[in-house]
């Protein structure tokens, strides 16, 4: 009888919150990796989770499952700028070099761009499109919120001005972040909140929020993985700032 529960226990689960890689191509032909994990619910929210520098779609491997359960449908995207982590390698990373593509920071944002093209696309149903980026993705997340529209809600996990060696301005984000005009949410380790904190006070009091730890914390959306003691503080923020779209 166990057995037969255990079993159906696994069923349910995986028709609740199925998992799928899809590809789509950026607006130079290269073809990007992302993992839908998907409720039965196709008009729920859709949060686009970006990840940080080295890293691949797999930054998202403990968390997508989590914001299933709270509701929501999720896509985690491998960028060209990245690498491996948590067992998953950036697919789109691999087919950037083997193309001889540059992979900086800010050459991620025509497959952060296709991301959101693709799920407008895709899940039309969805009521809300939400994008969530970590470290350098976080900061390219609050640059494509205040320049194009068709985004409803931000979360930026460590972002700052990252992007001076590619050659962008030192305040690249913060000169253009005035444009957002939706709800936007702002987290880091606690030393880090210099980083970010002349972003948040450019958006108005109305569109955000912002959460420090009582701890040091954790640089980007890894604050939230399960084997660091304070993950559950930063859960019960991004939970707070969540409800506000269902």
């Amino acid at each position: 009888m166990k057995k037969i529960s255990l079993i159906f226990f696994v069923v349910l689960s995986f028709q609740l919150f199925a998992q799928k890689t899809v590809s789509f191509k950026a607006s130079d032909g290269l073809e990007v990796t992302a993992d839908l994990y998907l409720t039965k619910d196709d008009k729920a929210p859709m949060i686009i989770l970006f990840h940080q520098a080295g890293w691949s779609r797999g930054e998202y491997k403990e968390i997508a499952p989590k914001l299933n359960k709270l509701g929501f449908n999720c896509m985690a995207v491998d960028q060209r700028s990245g690498g491996e982590v948590n067992d998953i390698n950036n697919e789109t990373f691999k087919r950037a070099e083997a193309k001889g593509l540059p992979t900086a920071y800010v050459d991620a944002m025509p497959d952060m761009i296709a991301a959101i093209d693709y799920i407008k696309n895709n899940y039309k149903t969805a009521s809300k499109t939400i994008i969530w980026g970590s470290s350098y993705s976080a900061g390219l997340v609050l640059k494509i919120a205040s320049e194009h529209k068709g985004v409803d809600g931000v979360l930026a996990f460590s972002p700052g001005e990252y992007y001076t060696k590619m050659g962008k301005p030192k305040d690249w984000v913060t000169s253009t972040v005035q444009n957002i005009n939706v709800p936007t949410f702002f987290t880091s380790a606690k030393m880090e909140k210099k980083n970010w904190w002349d972003m948040a006070a450019k958006i108005s009091e109305d569109n955000r929020a912002y959460f420090l730890p009582t701890k040091l914390g954790k640089h980007g959306s890894r604050a939230l993985w399960s084997k660091y003691n304070d993950s559950a503080e930063y859960w019960k923020a991004v939970k707070e700032f969540l409800a506000l779209f269902q």
